[in-house]
């Protein structure tokens, strides 16, 4: 397929929804929740030891470019990974690139993507995108969290590769140089999902997980004893981490809740099916708890704020989050 042909999508989450429309492009219909679904990108973590803006970190996925990774370890498809030391060198490479009529992923920052409005800009190091093509000094952007292509000049997308800072991109480019013509569904679908549930349901660190999730619980119990200011912070820093930072918590139960109803749809599978009508209950789970926070955090009278409840809420989550890792485990996917 030539660049011309590049059709944009408007995707969920960024990388998924990268990957996605690089699959299709390249003759593999591959939806973003397939996409995010056989990674094996749903995860959980609480790190405390790790600070933004002197508060711990909260993750509701894998790692910045695991599903990248995970789909290609999953389904066997080949891709070239390139990082730069050198600006004008990654600039150049990128150009050439596109000459050659290849699309090409891209580690971006969002916060010096001219394209996004002011509102929307924040140091996140790890937003992924699509370049398909350059007209005189502007890329054509397939950004999936955009509706329609969008346009960056060569000065201002150096300057969002080549950020420093937390998961500095350091120029990163990637696109297949392999990708299978069928994928065995009966085979990678059931395995992907064994896999992700054994990670969330039975790790043995008690920070990620069902237990991470259990253990963010426990701290917010806690915070009935800490300051009153650091302890609207912390309720105030999980709601963003949940409901703000890129596609969210919830968001990321919704798009894995898409990926077991289309994997029943393919397998014929009654278990899926139901699974996914779970994991939904979930997302709606999250937002709640998330709508409780918030209430939390904006009433006047912070001595009011019932961090016992808040903790139950949390614990409830987790438990019906664990319920359907169980079913994944215990039942038969085919």
């Amino acid at each position: 397929m030539s660049k011309q042909e590049f059709a944009h999508g408007h995707a969920a989450h960024c990388e998924s929804g990268v990957m996605s429309l690089m699959m299709q492009h390249h003759g593999l219909p591959l939806s973003e929740a397939m996409v995010f679904g056989l990674s094996g990108a749903l995860m959980f973590a609480y790190l405390p030891f790790v600070k933004l803006g002197g508060l711990p970190l909260i993750a509701y996925r894998s790692m910045p470019k695991s599903i990248i990774k995970g789909l290609q370890k999953n389904l066997g498809i080949k891709m070239k990974m390139q990082t730069f030391s050198n600006p004008e060198k990654g600039t150049k490479a990128l150009d050439a690139l596109l000459v050659q009529g290849e699309i090409v992923g891209a580690q971006t920052s969002v916060f010096w993507l001219p394209y996004f409005p002011e509102e929307m800009r924040f140091h996140f190091n790890a937003h992924n995108l699509i370049i398909y093509g350059k007209k005189d000094d502007e890329y054509l952007i397939s950004d999936p969290v955009f509706e329609a292509p969008v346009r960056c000049v060569t000065k201002a997308m150096q300057k969002a590769r080549f950020v420093k800072g937390v998961m500095a991109p350091k120029g990163l480019l990637y696109y297949p140089l392999k990708v299978p013509e069928t994928i065995d569904y009966a085979v990678v679908i059931p395995r992907a999902v064994k896999k992700n549930a054994k990670a969330m349901l039975k790790t043995p660190v008690p920070i990620a997980g069902i237990r991470g999730i259990r253990a963010l619980a426990k701290s917010i119990g806690k915070l009935e004893k800490k300051d009153r200011r650091y302890a609207k912070l912390f309720l105030g820093h999980i709601v963003r981490m949940q409901e703000e930072i890129g596609t969210g918590g919830a968001g990321f139960r919704f798009i894995y809740a898409s990926f077991l109803q289309e994997a029943g749809r393919l397998l014929g599978s009654s278990l899926l099916a139901e699974s996914s009508e779970m994991m939904t209950a979930v997302g709606d789970q999250w937002r709640e708890f998330a709508l409780m926070l918030a209430k939390a955090i904006r009433s006047k009278k912070s001595h009011s704020i019932d961090f016992p409840a808040l903790q139950i809420k949390l614990e409830s989550v987790a438990d019906a989050e664990a319920a359907v890792y169980r079913k994944l485990l215990e039942g038969k996917l085919v």
